[in-house]
């Protein structure tokens, strides 16, 4: 069996990043190596851990990683995924993808409100971010050459 190669980059790996790792391991299983990464690596956003923890996952211990750490480790993947606007135009080029993604949502540690207004806002988005990554393992099932 192949395994699916998968990095998801934002631009601080504190949040969107994260979100989208922790539910393509959930929902890729196996068939899937998933890392994520930023350009400026940041400590872990707090209404992201909280949002993953309303649905049973637990990202606290999760650690932000280097983008270009990985690039000079020669790391290899099928996917690169960009998944904030910030991030796209400022990712290095991967020796080797197959295909590269973009896929921006709001960044939590932008969020504006009181804490009950800015916890919506994180639960949308990390609603946003599952849907996405469940249509991804989807539509990589059903192409063979995946």
């Amino acid at each position: 069996m192949h395994v699916i190669r998968v990095l998801f980059l934002c631009v601080h790996n504190s949040a969107r990043s994260q979100m989208a790792e922790a539910f393509l391991r959930k929902h890729g299983g196996e068939a899937f190596l998933v890392e994520s990464a930023g350009l400026e690596p940041g400590p872990l956003n707090p209404l992201a851990v909280k949002a993953m923890q309303e649905v049973g996952m637990d990202i606290s211990g999760a650690t932000a990683r280097s983008v270009f750490e990985l690039f000079r480790q020669g790391r290899m993947y099928d996917h690169v995924v960009t998944v904030c606007a910030e991030g796209e135009a400022q990712c290095p080029l991967f020796p080797g993808v197959v295909r590269r993604h973009h896929w921006p949502f709001d960044d939590p540690a932008a969020l504006v409100g009181d804490e009950e207004q800015r916890m919506n806002a994180a639960r949308r988005i990390r609603d946003a971010i599952e849907t996405r990554v469940k249509e991804f393992v989807a539509s990589l099932h059903d192409t063979p050459e995946a």
